[in-house]
């Protein structure tokens, strides 16, 4: 594994199109990068500012597909999200709360990373969390 800084954007877009109001975090933080083949396993601690303090969270990357799984405190189980352009993925986000169910569309993943620590992966999305919440989100990860 090689030590790597990421920079971490993510943008929730709310309302109708014409009306849509955007919410943006962008934070930098250490991470790991390991590759295995064909596959990229990028990991990172998540931040007060993700909301989401003490957690691990681990994009697994193979060509345009990404497997996103985050553990830590707080979560009982950890969650799981498969993103693979035009389809559609059902589970659970798992919260400090209980399990919330998912389901996750995903519209665009765009994968330039390289095994020589370079390049960034942008993966738009739609998501709905049981009814509490539905949006649009677009989570770009770039090595710094």
């Amino acid at each position: 594994m090689k030590d790597i800084t990421l920079k971490i954007t993510g943008k929730q877009l709310y309302g109708e199109d014409d009306q849509s109001q955007e919410e943006q975090v962008e934070f930098i933080t250490e991470g790991k990068l390991d590759a295995k083949g064909d596959t990229l396993v990028l990991s990172y601690e998540e931040s007060e500012l993700s909301g989401m303090p003490g957690c691990t969270t681990q994009m697994t990357v193979t060509g345009d597909v990404v497997r996103m799984t985050r553990k830590g405190e707080g979560l009982a189980e950890g969650t799981e999200i498969l993103f693979e352009k035009g389809k559609r993925y059902s589970g659970t986000f798992d919260t400090p709360y209980g399990p919330v169910k998912m389901e996750v569309l995903t519209t665009q993943v765009e994968n330039q990373l390289t095994k020589d620590q370079k390049g960034r992966l942008a993966i738009d999305y739609d998501i709905s969390l049981a009814g509490l919440s539905e949006g649009r989100n677009r989570l770009e990860l770039e090595i710094v």
